[in-house]
């Protein structure tokens, strides 16, 4: 799947994964992608086969009703760890037009109210009380916005731009015109990524530590996701096979979380990109990953040279075109990896488990006698 351009699908929109076609009545300016349609469609089917049917044990939770600001709809998109419950109401006297709004149990539900335009959405909350989000202008432009309850709704430039995330040290991240940025308080908006040859991108998250991730355009016009950091610049995460990924999550250990094409465009996978360093290695060449659990890891043409795998789990791991030169094998779990074209020359192969093992000859070990030690 192939991208001239990021500006026209992410910043400031909103993505109505219903099956590739906006639902009735849904506003012009929304844009909709097929991403999950198939999760979100299975996901309702799921819904109505046990709709209506008894409750077992009593739930452990209460539901509290939030209330509106006077429309009939509102949603809650986001809470900090204070309880602040961030999201966005249909506002009186508007029409279809949302309104962000924020919730204590103190002080109820508050309108942000907007920068002179009609709508505004909250995206994301901090520990602090900081909310991010986009809002519409006077003028009609798409706007980031920061809002805090002692100085409202700012502006935070860069029109036409959206805000997604803000860490606790108040750093927001997002897109404006079609690159990603990153504001604070001290150092306004900067793009400091950059992109991955194509001249897009889009910042989705950022960590306490300052990570950021997200999507951004190659220089062959699709879509990838990446990890960025003021130490190493944009890393390009890649694919498990297909032209596009998105990352959309990083924890405190730098774990980022998003999804990747398979090959066919309408298949996709969720992913976790796992970094080398917390595996206690600064590159998987000689590595010990001892007993490791790497099951579904995509290492498709990667440098395995000397690395101790021994009693490894490789349950369906891709290991297409590797490298595995003097790599100890001995009792890894290879049950429905491929090792299709795969380099093994003075591999350790013993005690290995195979089954339905795709050798690296392109045979599958199950027709085989249940082993690829004479098909390497």
């Amino acid at each position: 799947m192939r991208h001239a351009s990021i500006r026209q699908r992410f910043p400031g929109s909103t993505f109505l994964m219903i099956n590739g076609r906006a639902p009735s009545g849904a506003r012009a300016d929304l844009r909709v992608t097929r991403t999950g349609g198939r999760v979100l469609v299975l996901l309702v089917m799921l819904l109505a086969a046990h709709a209506g049917r008894a409750h077992g044990a009593e739930a452990p939770f209460i539901p509290i009703d939030l209330g509106s600001l006077g429309g009939l709809s509102s949603a809650a998109t986001g809470v900090n760890d204070s309880g602040q419950v961030i999201g966005s109401n249909f506002a009186p006297g508007t029409g279809e037009q949302n309104h962000a709004f924020s919730w204590t149990a103190a002080g109820g539900m508050v309108d942000l109210g907007t920068l002179g335009g009609p709508t505004s959405f909250a995206r994301a909350v901090n520990d602090s009380g900081q909310v991010v989000g986009e809002t519409v202008t006077a003028g009609g432009e798409r706007a980031a916005f920061s809002w805090t309850a002692a100085g409202g709704m700012l502006d935070l430039g860069g029109q036409p731009s959206a805000a997604f995330a803000v860490n606790d040290r108040g750093e927001v991240v997002g897109a404006s015109d079609g690159h990603g940025f990153s504001w604070t308080a001290a150092g306004g908006m900067v793009d400091p990524f950059g992109s991955l040859g194509g001249g897009g991108s889009v910042a989705t998250l950022v960590s306490d530590s300052g990570q950021v991730v997200g999507i951004s355009v190659t220089a062959g016009g699709e879509i990838h996701a990446f990890s960025w950091t003021a130490a190493g610049g944009m890393v390009d995460l890649g694919t498990i096979g297909g032209g596009s990924s998105s990352a959309f999550a990083v924890n405190k250990i730098g774990q980022v979380v998003g999804l990747s094409s398979i090959g066919n465009p309408q298949e996709q996978r969720a992913v976790l990109w796992l970094p080398i360093s917390s595996l206690g290695c600064e590159s998987l060449a000689d590595c010990n990953l001892k007993g490791a659990n790497l099951a579904g890891a995509y290492l498709s043409g990667r440098d395995l040279t000397d690395v101790n795998l021994k009693g490894a789990n490789l349950v369906r791991a891709n290991l297409t075109g590797a490298n595995l030169k003097n790599t100890n094998l001995k009792g890894a779990n290879l049950a429905n990896a491929n090792l299709t074209g795969a380099r093994l020359k003075g591999t350790n192969v013993k005690d290995v488990i195979w089954s339905n093992t795709i050798c690296p000859d392109g045979t599958n070990s199950d027709n085989n006698g249940g082993t690829c030690v004479k098909h390497l």
